[in-house]
């Protein structure tokens, strides 16, 4: 039974403490065995732990009558719970705001995984932008060792935006969990300290065209957008709407150049 190979499932299982007492040991003895994976694993159970922390007191907030309506249509339902699983709360997506069609682009995506990309990017940024110390795993001095590392984790060749030319500039970045593999989160900064994040995850299905959607999670403001084979996600908290879109035209622009 030890012999089998240890699977990325049975890692998140093992974060989430899921995981079956009989495949307890034989996933220790692989960490053990791979510092890097390990760390990785305990990063889970941090962000687990800070996400918790943060937001415990939606723990007691009773399900929105939309939720409950939506409980009905089974792919939706699924979706939610998923994410609802995930971040370890009880409560409904936040409704976007809008969207914000580039001219030479149409709307294809669908609401539900948007708003779930939408989520995880404000979670993420507020759990990591208030830091002081630790707001990053690697810094902006080493970006190349940085983009490499979370380009290989995510399987995809991944850029850091340029902001310099608006006031921020590179923190450094980090990887996360996501539902379905590893996610990685850049974080900028300004001069007078406002921060901002980036989110981005890699998607199942391609999209050919999209369209920048804003969302309001909280008091996190988030721009986000699927292309092609990419999610991503522009959030603050304290940057205003007007702010947000401009700079999130900025990061389309480069990315989209690269």
């Amino acid at each position: 039974m030890n012999d089998k190979p240890v699977s990325e499932a049975e890692l998140q299982a093992y974060a989430d403490g899921r995981l079956a007492p009989d495949r307890r040991a034989a996933v220790e003895a692989w960490l053990a065995a791979r510092p890097e994976e390990a760390e990785r694993i305990a990063a889970y159970r941090r962000l687990a732990r800070e996400v918790r922390a943060a937001y415990d007191n939606m723990l007691r907030e009773p399900v929105p009558e939309r939720l409950q309506q939506a409980a009905s249509r089974h792919v939706l339902w699924r979706r939610i719970a998923a994410v609802v699983a995930w971040l370890g709360l009880g409560i409904a997506l936040g409704a976007p705001a809008g969207w914000y069609a580039r001219p030479e682009r149409t709307v294809v995506q669908s609401a539900p995984d948007g708003a779930v990309l939408a989520r995880r990017a404000a979670v993420a940024h507020a759990v990591y932008s208030p830091e002081v110390r630790h707001p990053v795993e690697v810094g902006a001095d080493d970006e190349q060792h940085l983009v490499a590392w979370l380009s290989k984790r995510l399987g995809a060749k991944l850029r850091a935006p340029k902001l310099d030319e608006v006031g921020m500039s590179l923190v450094g970045g980090r990887l996360l969990p996501g539902d379905s593999g590893p996610v990685a989160l850049f974080m900028y900064q300004s001069q007078n300290g406002r921060r901002l994040t980036l989110y981005v995850r890699t998607e199942a299905a391609r999209n050919r065209e999209t369209a920048f959607r804003y969302a309001r999670e909280n008091n996190v403001g988030v721009f986000y957008w699927i292309d092609r084979e990419m999610g991503y996600a522009l959030a603050s908290a304290e940057l205003s709407k007007d702010e947000l879109l401009r700079l999130a035209n900025l990061v389309y622009k480069q990315l989209e150049g690269g």
